[in-house]
């Protein structure tokens, strides 16, 4: 006796001159695989995006060390470089007056502007920093604070161009040139020690920041 394990197919063939198109099968037929190939570019788009996931702790991730790096770059177009320069003082007794070090001076606007970037650090203690001209030997008649800032980083600096969510450089292009001449202008800043882990398993130790402006006429 032979036995014949075809007979168990469920998926059976039908043969072609028993088959007819209609119009209804070919809506299904174009709408599933459009519908599937949707899910498939969904499912790969959510694949290829990084997620930025926050966590809130309550230790400071960089307790090993007690200063900040800091990095300022700033553009005063009406204020020689010879008047401008940057003060540091805080709650531990620090008064410097025309910080030097690793800082560099760029002349713009024919000459009569100044744009300055600056690395220093500072204590994690209540304090402040300032760009003026109170190291210059010589006082400017009319000091035009007015000014473009092009970034201020605490902490390590992650990649150039890279897009992170977050408030890593919310000073980022902020544009005061065209207010008084004579003003005064305050940026209260609050920092937050950060860390920031990338999908290549490297780990970075930048700052988050937010700001409060104030001007002084």
């Amino acid at each position: 006796m032979q036995f014949d394990i075809r007979r168990f197919d469920i998926y059976r063939k039908v043969p072609k001159d028993l088959t007819q198109p209609t119009l209804t099968g070919a809506c299904i037929s174009v709408s599933s695989v459009l519908f599937i190939l949707y899910l498939f570019l969904s499912e790969l788009s959510l694949f290829l995006t990084h997620e930025v996931i926050s966590e809130l702790t309550v230790e400071d991730p960089v307790r090993h060390t007690e200063k900040i790096p800091v990095f300022i770059n700033i553009t005063l177009p009406q204020l020689k470089c010879e008047y401008v320069g940057i003060d540091i003082q805080d709650d531990m007794g620090r008064h410097e007056v025309g910080f030097q070090d690793d800082t560099q001076k760029i002349e713009v606007n024919e000459g009569k502007g100044c744009r300055m970037e600056s690395h220093f650090v500072i204590n994690k203690v209540p304090g402040n920093f300032h760009v003026s001209t109170h190291s210059s030997r010589t006082q400017p008649d009319n000091p035009d604070m007015t000014h473009l800032i092009h970034k201020v980083r605490f902490g390590m600096d992650l990649q150039e161009g890279k897009e992170v969510k977050g408030s890593f450089n919310p000073l980022e292009d902020v544009d005061r040139s065209a207010g008084q001449a004579l003003a005064t202008h305050d940026y209260i800043v609050k920092v937050v020690p950060s860390v920031y882990e990338d999908t290549s398993r490297n780990i970075i130790y930048p700052y988050q920041y937010t700001y409060s402006y104030r001007v002084f006429m």
